[in-house]
């Protein structure tokens, strides 16, 4: 996967970064804005004060990449496949796992609109598929 700037993210990268991310202002911020330079330039200068040197760009760039990731392990996961991972799941289930269902509802207050998934609780099945 090319990067932009090149270098890999480390580790702790990655967890200031998720950290980051996680505050509630950011979150609101990030929600529903398409311009997000501003928001990824103070993001970029929360991790400087980390000693992490990222310019906005691949602050943005990790957040789309990390997102999307996220976003392709959980739709596995709801179609019951447990051969999808991540290293961060837990923590971007965190942030991202409650905004996507507080989206989904606001913009759709009918129940009877909602994926069967959501209205019946079916109990884990043991078998792998």
């Amino acid at each position: 996967v090319a990067n932009e700037g090149g270098k890999h993210w480390t580790v702790n990268e990655v967890r200031a970064l998720i950290r980051i991310w996680s505050d509630k202002s950011i979150q609101q911020q990030l929600e529903g804005t398409v311009r997000n330079k501003r928001i990824f330039e103070q993001v970029a200068a929360r991790l400087q004060k980390f000693g992490i040197d990222r310019d906005w760009k691949q602050c943005r760039t990790k957040y789309k990449n990390l997102k999307h990731e996220y976003k392709s392990v959980k739709s596995a996961q709801d179609s019951g496949s447990t051969s999808k991972s991540m290293k961060f799941f837990n923590e971007l289930d965190a942030i991202l796992g409650h905004c996507t269902m507080e989206q989904a509802s606001k913009s759709d207050n009918d129940e009877s609109e909602r994926p069967p998934e959501w209205t019946e609780a079916k109990p884990e099945k043991d078998s792998v598929g």
